[in-house]
């Protein structure tokens, strides 16, 4: 995770500034075609900044107080066991939807309309509808290193690192 953070989140943030820089003279000049053109890349690196900002919230040292959701996020657990009957089928049905991610994106538990969902999103795009609670970077950047080609196997051991007390702060703040 250190290459992924110092490496592949900081390239997100340089080039989002230097795309906000370059947005910043042609507002300047009222240059209207590189205002348009400037868009793609300052949805595409600010959404990974901010999806990279929220990840590395999201994860915890292995079997700290903040791994265990029954503890850690007693109000988010108990709406899990509410939405999904338990939360081994929680699990089940969010990783199933992480490894049916095609290419590059990221998976999500949101709080949505007053319940949670599982939803995914391409890219670097960030979640516009809903507060995000935890989210997967399923970029193969995220697990190559340590896993390789081995999909399945970094998305087990995500549950593993999940810190289900930022999960739990971001839960109740979405419920205010």
């Amino acid at each position: 995770m250190h290459l992924h953070h110092t490496k592949h989140h900081q390239a997100y943030i340089d080039n989002l500034n230097a795309a906000l820089s370059l947005q910043e003279k042609a507002l300047r000049s009222n240059d209207i075609a590189s205002l348009i053109s400037l868009q793609q890349q300052i949805k595409f690196h600010g959404g990974g900044h901010i999806n990279h900002s929220l990840f590395w919230k999201n994860l915890a040292p292995v079997d700290t107080p903040e791994t265990d959701p029954s503890s850690a996020a007693k109000n988010l657990y108990t709406a899990i066991l509410t939405h999904w009957g338990s939360f081994k089928s929680f699990v089940a049905a969010f990783s199933a939807t992480l490894l049916s991610i095609q290419g590059s994106g990221w998976g999500w538990l949101v709080v949505k309309d007053g319940g949670l969902g599982i939803v995914t999103t391409q890219d670097q795009d960030a979640v516009l509808s809903g507060t995000a609670l935890i989210g997967v970077d399923m970029w193969e950047h995220a697990y190559y290193l340590q896993y390789q080609n081995n999909k399945r196997g970094y998305v087990d051991g995500i549950w593993r690192v999940i810190n289900w007390k930022v999960a739990e702060e971001r839960y109740l703040s979405s419920k205010l």
